[in-house]
């Protein structure tokens, strides 16, 4: 393998390789939805997404739901973690 043909695998291949995925990235997507930009309107319902969707709207169950007064001493956390090992 001589000098010109190390180049070539070497150097010419790669670099034409990373020019061709570079403008690939550079190209216009014309077949796109429309972009929302700053300080445009947005005329579109709110979305939220939840990760358990059977959960929404539910209230978080708390010990003693409707009394707002813990006893003295009494654990209200569940689980995880704590300052004390």
């Amino acid at each position: 393998m001589n000098v010109v043909e190390t180049i070539v695998v070497f150097a010419v291949i790669p670099l034409a390789i990373y020019g061709f995925a570079g403008l690939l990235t550079l190209r216009r997507k014309s077949g796109g939805a429309p972009r929302h930009r700053p300080g445009q309107a947005w005329e579109y319902p709110a979305m939220w997404w939840s990760a358990n969707p059977e959960g929404v709207g539910e209230g978080h169950a708390h010990a003693g739901a409707g009394n707002s007064v813990v006893a003295a001493g009494a654990t209200t956390a569940a689980g995880g973690a704590r300052g004390n090992w």
